[in-house]
């Protein structure tokens, strides 16, 4: 199974970090008792429905406890869709925030549908947090 989107940049406004990965929802982060409350706030749609983006939280680690949990197309032949999870690491921390009313949405019809949006970043070499751009394309054709 694909593990990837199409593509997927992260845009830093000050420094780098840590790559950052995409996985099958089948990890315990994906649980629904972590999706971010309230919900009509930690959701939207795209796609007229066919995409969802949802903030999850998932407590601890306290500055690694957001992740992003993405259902689209392409769908399999039961028909449900994908699900996808973005987060910071492949051992799953997730991110320190996400800035998610500040989220801002674009079409390509040659690439797809692009999502960028601030998340914050817990940095260890200062104990600081830093906030930075996220960037996602999500094509419903190719997954």
């Amino acid at each position: 199974m694909r593990l990837i989107f199409a593509a997927f940049t992260v845009f830093l406004f000050a420094s780098q970090v840590t790559a950052q990965v995409v996985t099958d929802c089948e990890r315990w982060q994906a649980n629904l008792r972590n999706l971010a409350e309230p919900w009509e706030e930690n959701t939207r749609q795209f796609a007229n429905g066919a995409v969802r983006i949802s903030v999850i939280d998932t407590l601890e680690p306290a500055v690694a406890a957001f992740h992003l949990a993405i259902l689209s197309p392409p769908y399999s032949e039961l028909g449900d869709r994908q699900c996808r999870m973005v987060s910071l690491d492949d051992s799953g921390f997730g991110f320190s925030g996400v800035i998610f009313n500040e989220m801002t949405a674009g079409y390509d019809p040659a690439t797809g549908l692009g999502l960028d949006l601030p998340i914050i970043l817990y940095m260890p070499q200062t104990a600081d947090f830093q906030r930075v751009g996220l960037g996602l394309t999500i094509n419903q054709a190719t997954g």
